[in-house]
């Protein structure tokens, strides 16, 4: 696709501070929990937007911009999870459906974290930014964006521990914009971001990029509840277990697969919004059919879509009245509304189109499903409603954190995280930060399960020869027989 560099491409990156915490070394993926408090810095970028012409019609209509995200953050204050081991060449993406009557449409911004734990030094990442139409693995690629440190600066951050929100824009007065035809037949787009260049890369596969001098993209704490809309390019190599090329998180290995979503969003206008005429009601209840941006122009209020002057009385009233006791819908007045004792949903609303009491899947904090429930029942229990009509069958509720307990090091995970990178699950509601939870009288539990056992003995068998100081028990400077002895002497449940 030609490459049209007349527009101005902006890109605001925020940086945010975070707090390290031990993690171990040995996963793929390595979740480290920190906590984010943001601050911005903005800079600005031109001649750099791809585009085919514009639609014919791209002035029509006044389309309000639609964001979306996969992800329940807000990018604000609050808990995420850093994928350390990201490898150099891989690629973090997130598809959003649109519904068919909305393209052709125009891509407003593209947003991501990344963010650093316990950096000994200056850290730079070389980034790009690829736009579908479609899907990563079957869509049609319609714009492809580097850093280079001139037009689009590098990620460039300080050492210790802090965080960047990149957001890259498109100069809304700019006549060229990045568009999406729904050629695909999809009725979705997509944006990936992905590592090109990391600080210190590593041996993918092999040695993962150490924490200490790279940056890392992040998940949501909420655990993952978009598997098939979340996506990962991951690099090829001789000790890659992972698989190869894009896979979405239903598809990658559960061993493989972050505990959350990226934390990614973005936003698009429509380039046609729906000019068909509607009732258009004035200050003196008069009635005229015009269209949504007609009326706005004349003064008057536009009503609902397919609503005309022959069946609508402007000054009426009359709307969709949700009455509690009966559990029914009515149309009414407001006032009539009031002494039924409903809500009156607003003139102009129809029971046809109104849910008055919505139903569907509540999230309990213990990670299980109950359901379908009202919003207050739900609320009531202590639950997370997760929208009307949503069901437990298709709904992946978030699972509780607790801490879990490594040989020297704690996280924040949930149960099957932990068990995945090998700890011991402490329970929901414990906590790192509760320096105590991971004491432990019986050193020979290496895993820390509470039971001495052959998973121990495996443990020495694993590190035989090193100098290992958490598997060296009888502190003679190498893991050797010594050890050995020691975890089985004390065989069986720790006291």
């Amino acid at each position: 696709m030609p490459l049209l560099v007349t527009a101005a491409l902006c890109s605001i990156i925020h940086s945010v501070d975070l707090q390290p915490v031990k993690q171990p070394t040995s996963s793929r993926l390595i979740p480290i929990p920190v906590e984010l408090a943001p601050r911005s810095l903005q800079a600005t970028f031109r001649n750099v937007t791809p585009s085919d012409n514009p639609p014919s019609d791209t002035l029509l209509g006044s389309c309000p911009s639609v964001p979306v995200a996969l992800t329940d953050s807000d990018f604000g204050n609050g808990q995420y999870i850093l994928q350390a081991g990201f490898a150099q060449g891989e690629s973090l993406g997130a598809t959003y459906a649109v519904p068919a009557d909305q393209f052709p449409i125009k891509i407003d911004v593209m947003e991501v974290l990344f963010a650093t734990s316990n950096a000994t030094q200056e850290t730079t990442t070389e980034w790009s930014v690829t736009v579908w139409d479609g899907t990563p693995a079957q869509g049609i690629q319609v714009a492809h964006f580097e850093s280079d440190n001139s037009i689009l600066p590098h990620l460039v951050m300080p050492p210790g521990s802090s965080g960047i929100i990149i957001s890259v824009s498109v100069d809304p007065n700019d006549p060229d914009q990045i568009y999406i035809y729904n050629e695909s037949e999809m009725n979705m787009f997509s944006i990936a971001f992905t590592v090109e260049q990391h600080n210190s890369p590593g041996s993918p596969c092999i040695t993962s990029p150490p924490t200490s001098s790279n940056a890392f993209p992040c998940t949501d704490t909420s655990g993952l509840q978009f598997p098939n809309e979340n996506w990962i390019e991951a690099v090829s190599g001789s000790f890659c277990i992972c698989g190869t090329g894009w896979m979405t998180f239903q598809d990658f290995p559960s061993l493989c697969t972050p505990s959350g979503d990226w934390v990614m969003r973005s936003s698009y206008t429509p380039v046609n919004c729906n000019n068909d005429p509607a009732a258009c009601c004035f200050s003196d209840n008069s009635c005229t059919d015009l269209s949504p941006q007609e009326c706005a122009v004349f003064g008057g209020t536009s009503q609902s879509a397919g609503t005309t002057c022959a069946s609508y009385s402007c000054g009426s009233g009359n709307g969709a009245c949700c009455v509690p006791s009966t559990g029914a819908c009515v149309e009414f007045d407001q006032t009539t509304c009031e002494v039924v004792g409903g809500t009156h949903m607003g003139e102009g609303t129809s029971c046809a189109s109104t849910t008055c009491f919505p139903e569907g899947a509540c999230c309990l904090i213990d990670g299980t499903c109950i359901g379908p429930v009202s919003d207050d029942d739900c609320l009531a229990v202590g639950g997370a409603f997760m929208g009307d009509s949503t069901s437990c069958s298709t709904t992946s509720c978030p699972q509780p954190i607790g801490a879990c307990c490594g040989s020297g090091w704690c996280l924040d995970l949930t149960n099957d995280d932990c068990t995945a990178v090998g700890g011991a699950w402490q329970g929901m509601q414990t906590f790192c930060s509760d320096s105590s939870i991971c004491d432990s009288d019986c050193p020979e539990d290496l895993d820390g399960d509470g039971v001495v056992n052959v998973n121990d003995i495996l443990a020495i068998v694993g590190s035989w020869g090193s100098s290992n100081s958490n598997n060296d028990l009888d502190g003679s400077g190498i893991v050797d027989t010594g050890d050995l002895l020691a975890v089985i002497g004390t065989w069986g449940p720790c006291e």
